[in-house]
């Protein structure tokens, strides 16, 4: 049987997982898509505008949309499309990744995130 004080600690210490989650998991929004191809640097665009880019690879065209604080992989000839399912980036660090085409999707904030590859 539960008493008074028992329930006030399993409910504070709920409080404190959900807390420390939504802190641990919410990141940075970013600012600043970089695309690159070939492994090099084609773009730096703002996250403040609606606009469509097109980025040539080996494979063809990637075209890139991006709208305010956000942007994802709209188009590519890449066979499986995996980019393109990565659907929209919008936080400091995201990624999307066109490895057949050689196209790459960076979203850039203020501060920069670090994932397993920074340790």
């Amino acid at each position: 049987m539960l008493r008074a004080g028992d329930v006030g600690v399993l409910l504070s210490g709920a409080g404190l997982v959900v807390t420390l989650a939504v802190w641990a998991w919410g990141g940075e929004h970013g600012d600043t898509a970089v695309i690159r191809a070939a492994g090099q640097i084609v773009e730096t665009a703002s996250l403040t505008r609606a606009r469509m880019l097109a980025v040539d690879g080996p494979l063809g065209t990637t075209h890139i949309e991006i709208e305010p604080g956000r942007a994802r992989i709209a188009r590519d000839p890449s066979p499986r499309q995996l980019c393109v399912k990565q659907g929209w980036l919008t936080q400091s660090g995201q990624a999307a990744l066109c490895l057949p085409n050689q196209v790459s999707l960076e979203i850039r904030g203020r501060t920069s995130a670090y994932d397993t590859l920074g340790y």
